[in-house]
């Protein structure tokens, strides 16, 4: 499989460098006192499940690079992984030898669980099939096991006094989120001290601001609850799909990873109150133009997505978006995404700055993205930015169908096939026009009936009249 052109490096240290760096004597390989404290070096570190995605929340491994006693370096890929959009190689951030793989190929693990554990040295090896064997049998964190010879020279440390908020895995302590350390940086806390209450033990900003004293802000949301009872019942609204016995002799096969995104995301769009508006688009004229830019590499796709882009330039309010149930998010760039069907699912590609760009060099990012999209090698960026999406169901002759809107975006539109209609101009004469039907599914809360007829009005004035497509 190809390596995607950004790898993303996803490991993690139990300590900061500067600790793991510090010489240690080699009598008390567990640790030395300086300036009075304790400096323990690190000796396994454990890779995680990253996210890659905003919506992922569990991966997919599609397969190991490294396998178990292989040595790496930092900056090798040592896995690919399998998101609800793409697959990606993650990397190795240390140098060190794959001493256990906790997750095998075809399995799944949720973000931040550690699907492997990386050694420094070959006498470490058996220490981490320990922790494994440790993650395997669910049990919770401990000292690792030192080696007979450390073991009078680094006295077990007392128990502490305050129970731990919930069993973690083995070797995550001193793992912080990056806010987390930027809030430690700046209220000079001690991340090596602070007890992480993250998943599997990471540090999270508010622990961090508990370290250091301060208070947390009340939430608002708790307060919302509480006034407003009555919205409660409208997410629990969302009817659940019941769970029917199977049909006897049908094959009941798993959602793939993409499949099961799909589905949530699907799922979630119920709760947002939606509209459609059709307009029906004489195409005559964008047909003559396609026929001269098509031997040109364009495609009908790009120029119904320039003319999108074009018509949201003028109606901003269709390219926003709800996010929080209580405001407009007014989007800075006009980002295209445009539904393509692949091999076990659906994937929406994005035309970044589609107003901008003239429809040679759309048709050129067009196909880059096809291509990388069916070889599950897209970005984050390239799938999740979109502003508005595009859906066209028009090369397979459908006249019309109605789009479901994805999360986080205000329309969507359903592009129908362009047929020869009979019509009759304002003196009565009829003649035969190709016609298109175009339907809009809308975001309520921010896009009103008015705003997506006027917006309508634009996108088909520039269809009618398509020579600004090629300015």
């Amino acid at each position: 499989m190809a390596t995607a052109p950004a790898p993303l490096s996803l490991s993690a240290s139990t300590l900061p460098a500067r600790l793991r760096a510090a010489a240690v004597p080699a009598g008390a390989r567990g640790g030395q006192t300086r300036r009075g404290r304790m400096v323990v070096r690190a000796k396994i570190r454990e890779i995680f499940m990253p996210a890659l995605s905003s919506t992922m929340t569990e991966g997919k491994i599609v397969s190991w690079s490294a396998a178990e006693g292989d040595r790496v370096n930092k900056g090798d890929a040592v896995v690919v992984v399998e998101s609800d959009k793409a697959d990606m190689d993650v990397e190795t951030f240390h140098d060190g030898i794959v001493a256990a793989v906790l997750v095998p190929a075809g399995e799944s693990a949720p973000v931040g669980a550690p699907i492997a554990l990386l050694a420094e040295s070959e006498e470490e090896v058996p220490l981490a099939l320990a922790k494994a064997q440790e993650l395997a049998n669910g049990q919770p964190q401990q000292a690792p096991p030192a080696p007979a010879e450390d073991a009078a020279a680094t006295p077990s440390p007392p128990p502490s006094p305050a129970a731990a908020p919930a069993p973690v895995a083995a070797g995550t302590k001193g793992i912080a989120s990056p806010q987390a350390k930027k809030l430690a940086k700046q209220h000079r806390v001690d991340l090596a001290k602070v007890t992480g209450t993250g998943p599997y033990g990471r540090i999270t900003p508010e622990d961090v601001e508990a370290a250091a004293g301060i208070q947390p802000k009340p939430k608002p949301a708790a307060v919302a609850a509480a006034s407003a009872p009555v919205a409660a019942p409208s997410a629990a609204a969302v009817p659940q799909a019941a769970v029917l016995p199977p049909v006897p002799g049908a094959t009941v096969v798993p959602f793939t990873t993409m499949q099961a995104a799909v589905s949530k995301n699907m799922v979630e769009s119920l709760a947002v109150p939606t509209f459609r508006v059709g307009y029906p688009i004489v195409t005559d004229k964008l047909d003559e133009l396609y026929e001269k830019v098509k031997p040109k590499g364009v495609t009908m796709t790009v120029l119904l997505a320039k003319a999108a882009a074009m018509a949201l330039a003028q109606h901003p309010v269709v390219n926003a978006s709800c996010r929080d149930g209580k405001s407009f998010t007014y989007n800075s760039n006009i980002n295209i995404a445009v539904a393509v069907a692949i091999d076990g699912g659906l994937i929406t590609p994005v035309l970044q700055d589609a107003d901008k760009l003239d429809i040679y060099l759309l048709s050129q990012n067009w196909k880059d993205l096809v291509k990388k999209a069916r070889a599950k090698q897209l970005q984050p960026n390239d799938y999740s930015s979109g502003t508005f999406t595009l859906s066209n169901l028009g090369m397979f002759g459908v006249d019309r169908f109605d789009a479901i809107l994805p999360p986080g975006q205000g329309a969507i539109m359903a592009v129908g096939a362009s047929k020869p209609t009979v019509v009759a101009d304002k003196d009565g004469f009829f003649s035969v026009k190709s016609k298109m039907l175009v339907n809009v599914t809308a975001d309520h809360r921010t896009v009103y009936g008015a705003d997506l007829a006027a917006f309508l009005q634009t996108f088909a004035k520039i269809i009618e009249d398509p020579e600004s497509l090629t300015l």
